[in-house]
């Protein structure tokens, strides 16, 4: 695929595919590589890091391996980064392609609930659902795509408005292809290289979402993530930062990750439009 092409020569995208590819073989080989629970207590409290080869990079108040800790937490990362962004993105291009191709009232009506999704800060919108719900990862994730789901929409809707009119669709509507039909296989296909594009924006958004959630104590109190290592981390601050430290890396890597393959993937849909010429 050219696309794919483009992005491997873009030196962003290639160290962003790099990243991730190494982050997600972490994340598979996790329980393979500790497999017992990472919450379970493995030591003394407070081994400083390097230390003590039973545990590379210490323990933390409890005892707990905070190696271990950290390479489960990035399962949990990535599951709600790739999830929030697959629900945001479904919903958002489903919204888009009904309100771009229906246009009338149909179109007015979605466009104003996603005004109302939209004015609202993402992360006020997942404290709130949250905190009212419950803290279970299922609903974290359905907290962060309910506050990603409206800039999808609206990219879709703008792509369908401008392709709604095409020649291909004009045929397809003289073959009595059913409308429905016609916008989600004739015209939607074609909307959403630049929308895919979002999903390394909501991605980071996501993981960021989840780690502040966890932070304040409203992630899965039965999964190890980041977010809740870096809280765990900040009662002991002054005399073990490296607790807080070691997470908010691979917190940053993770982001960064997602960052560079989104920069590539943008200059390879850039190059793929001019034909390559540059």
């Amino acid at each position: 695929m050219k696309q794919l092409r483009f992005l491997m020569a873009s030196a962003s995208g290639l160290a962003g595919v790099i990243i991730l590819f190494a982050l997600s073989a972490i994340a598979l080989a996790a329980p393979y590589i500790f497999p017992a629970d990472p919450l379970s207590i493995a030591g003394a409290p407070l081994i400083p890091p390097f230390t003590d080869m039973s545990f590379p990079l210490g323990t933390d108040r409890l005892g707990r391996d905070v190696l271990a800790g950290l390479v489960h937490g990035t399962r949990a990362s990535l599951a709600v980064g790739l999830a929030a962004a697959i629900a945001a993105i479904t919903l958002g291009t489903i919204i888009g392609t009904l309100a771009g191709f229906a246009s009338g009232p149909i179109d007015e009506a979605l466009m104003r609930v996603t005004d109302a999704f939209q004015i609202v800060p993402s992360f006020l919108m997942a404290l709130a659902f949250v905190s009212t719900i419950g803290t279970s990862m299922p609903i974290v994730v359905i907290a962060i795509a309910l506050g990603a789901w409206a800039d999808p929409a609206r990219l879709t809707r703008a792509q369908v408005l401008s392709i709604r009119e095409s020649d291909y669709v004009a045929s397809a509507r003289t073959i009595g292809m059913h409308p429905l039909e016609i916008a989600f296989r004739q015209i939607l296909p074609n909307a959403l290289p630049p929308v895919l594009a979002l999903a390394a924006i909501i991605v980071a958004a996501a993981v960021l979402t989840e780690a502040a959630l966890s932070f304040l104590g409203l992630g899965d109190p039965n999964i190890v993530t980041w977010g809740s290592m870096i809280a765990e981390g900040r009662n002991v601050l002054r005399s073990a930062p490296s607790l807080s430290i070691i997470p908010g890396l691979g917190l940053l890597t993770l982001v960064l990750g997602v960052y560079l393959l989104g920069e590539g993937i943008n200059q390879a849909l850039s190059k793929s439009d001019r034909g390559g010429d540059q």
